[in-house]
């Protein structure tokens, strides 16, 4: 019996096929997923390859890509197929038997596509990006593409500063990329109807003459002596001095994934997500996503309600991720869980939602999405250990809110509590750091009181700050390696020389290292772009992943390659910035007045809070003036239609 689907037009499906015999975990790169679109080649004007720079089991899920891939099949003059990383094994086999990489719907050829569309969720998947391209048989450095390679287009948050990729990549798209794709889908059809007007440069010119997308090569970039920009400055008539971000109004008028695909092997979340709504206003000063998607724009509860009904009539699913970036901050999310809990009473759905704020908690909510009886542990994100750090990056919750929250769980039958902390903040200092141990202790005496047991767990995971473009802490110095490194020891230390308390805590954390690297992509500009080569040709890639990640391999290439420049890693990453520096990523507009990020950096260091201006008058972050945009929130007073129970059967 044979795997090989119908025949498609260009597929090397025939010439894969006897090597999937020989890699592991094969399953993922023969494609047929259910839900899964392959068109008919000559049926359509535009081709879309979109692409997760990472394992399957990791891009697969991404919500990004699912969104752009049926927006863009749903057109009938489109067709768009994905890709991701291959691993090595199976990339030696093609490298030697001179198979391209190829699509998962219809296994053809990336390279014949017209665009490869790439979401970047985190810097460390650039080393990806380039083997991605080199292995599509495209020319690496964008300035020397032919008429008829693809034009590759970044998105996704880490598109905010695309200048470290600037050499690889054509095209930047920042912020929502619904409208954005669609537009440029357009742009590529008339382009072609066009005879091709201009060539590839006549096509990227009229993208860039939007104003809506960035493209790198029409921008110079000079420096002063001391290795600062001097400006960024367009080198084409009419190409705009500023690319702004696109950003959809009206979420319930897009109300994707509608049929998402079912992966054919285990992916890391197995869950239909609705995103529930986009934006956040909290103003935690560390985070880039809450700062570059505002305003914050709900679903209202009858589109959450048909999402979540359709969804799992189209996936066999049975469990639902409400997403956001604060998901128990939505208007209705009592309702909206309490309705859909009523909804599916008695089936094997079950409701999830991530990590959530702990003034935003409460039990009531919490036993909604446990009602089907699984009662999973909580998940809450402090973020910093002391009072005084949480007041630096506007994390406003007190170490009592913790308490009492955790109080109220541990007394109504939850056992187990995870807290997300960071190592490295701005002003922190080792007693910040030891405060985690302090408060974890607090949670587990609170928790024996309140559940009469001292079967209670509090894990405490930790992650490294990398200071990201476009928020109030893109100005800061990043701690180093060795001083993360020893502060978490110091935690380690006190955790388990706590003998009433110190084996009812788990410790998980990362090292400081990769978390450098991710500060040099993050804040780089593009000089970063030959180090970035250089670790690829070495063999970098998978830097995500800790068993494929180099630190030696990335400080060599920076040492040596940015020497040239009279700059290096620490110059990129440990250096607090000026005012009047000229940042990498100012041109490129996220809505955000820079005066008021530079304002907010002060308020930072002067240990001053600001509140939400969803529930407060406007502070003026310049986003609702600048994007022509607004906040949208409920509640809206309507009601989950139809009300009638889902029974077994149906669900």
């Amino acid at each position: 019996m044979t795997t090989t689907p119908a025949p498609v037009q260009h597929s090397v499906f025939q010439r894969l096929e006897p090597l999937l015999a020989q890699v592991s975990k094969p399953i993922q790169y023969v494609g047929g997923e259910h839900n899964s679109v392959v068109k008919d080649w000559d049926d359509v004007a535009v081709r879309w390859c979109l692409s997760y720079p990472d394992a399957y089991e990791v891009g697969q899920p991404n919500q990004g890509v699912a969104i752009l891939y049926e927006i863009l099949n749903e057109r009938d003059w489109i067709l768009a197929e994905r890709t991701y990383s291959i691993w090595p094994d199976l990339e030696n086999l093609l490298r030697a038997n001179g198979i391209p990489q190829f699509t998962l719907d219809g296994h053809r050829p990336v390279g014949l596509f017209d665009v490869l569309g790439v979401s970047f969720s985190t810097e460390l998947g650039y080393t990806n990006l380039l083997n991605l391209i080199d292995l599509s048989g495209l020319t690496l450095h964008a300035v020397d593409r032919g008429e008829d390679e693809p034009i590759v287009v970044a998105g996704g948050h880490a598109a905010f500063n695309p200048e470290p990729i600037a050499d690889f990549i054509d095209v930047a798209v920042l912020g929502d990329g619904e409208e954005a794709s669609l537009l440029i889908s357009d742009i590529v059809r008339e382009w072609k109807e066009d005879g091709r007007e201009g060539g590839r440069d006549g096509l990227l010119l009229r993208l860039s003459l939007t104003g809506a997308f960035y493209v790198p090569k029409f921008y110079d970039v000079d420096y002063l002596d001391d290795g600062r920009i001097q400006r960024i400055a367009p080198n084409r008539p009419g190409v705009p001095h500023q690319v702004r971000k696109h950003t959809l109004m009206d979420l319930d008028e897009w109300p994707y994934p509608k049929h998402p695909i079912v992966p054919m092997a285990e992916t890391v979340h197995e869950r239909y997500s609705v995103e529930i709504f986009r934006g956040c206003t909290r103003g935690c000063r560390f985070c880039q996503a809450g700062m570059i998607t505002r305003p914050v724009r709900e679903r209202n509860i009858e589109t959450i309600g048909a999402m979540v009904q359709s969804g799992l009539k189209a996936t066999g699913l049975e469990e639902i991720g409400l997403l956001s970036l604060s998901s128990a901050d939505h208007s209705e999310i009592a309702e909206v869980t309490r309705q859909l809990a009523d909804r599916y009473e008695g089936t094997n759905v079950s409701l999830s939602l991530p990590s959530t704020r702990v003034d935003a908690f409460n039990i009531d909510l919490a036993n909604e999405l446990s009602r089907n009886g699984r009662r999973s542990g909580l998940t809450f994100a402090p973020e910093g250990g002391s009072e005084r750090m949480r007041q630096v990056i506007n994390k406003m919750v007190t170490e009592d809110d913790l308490i009492n929250t955790v109080a109220a769980a541990f007394s109504s039958g939850w056992r187990q509590v995870k807290l997300y902390f960071m190592c490295g903040l701005p002003t922190e200092t080792d007693e910040d750091v030891l405060a985690i141990a302090t408060l974890a202790t607090r949670v587990i005496e609170t928790g024996r009181k309140a559940a009469g047991t001292r079967d209670i767990r509090c894990t405490v995971s930790i992650g490294g700050f990398v200071p990201k473009p476009h928020t109030p802490f893109q100005w800061a110095a990043q701690a180093d390696a060795e001083t993360i490194d020893r502060r978490l020891m110091l935690l380690k230390d006190a955790i388990r020389e706590d003998r009433n308390y110190g084996k009812a805590i788990g410790l998980r954390y990362h090292d400081g290292k990769p978390g450098i690297i991710e500060g040099l992509l993050s804040r780089g500009d593009r000089r970063v772009g030959r180090v970035i080569e250089r670790v690829w040709r070495e063999g970098g890639k998978f830097d995500g992943w800790s068993e494929h990640f180099s630190y030696e391999r990335w400080t060599a290439a920076a040492a040596e390659e940015l020497a040239a420049f009279g700059v290096d890693l620490d110059w990129f990453t440990t250096r607090e910035r000026g005012y009047e520096e000229v940042l990498p990523w100012d041109h490129l507009d996220a809505g955000l007045d820079r005066d008021w990020l530079w304002e907010d950096w002060q308020d930072a260091l002067d240990e001053r809070e600001v509140e939400d201006c969803r529930w407060t008058p406007c502070y003026d972050c310049g986003v609702c003036p600048q994007m022509d945009t607004e906040i949208q929130i409920g509640p809206t007073g309507r009601v989950l239609l139809p009300l009638t129970v889902v029974g077994p059967d149906l669900a």
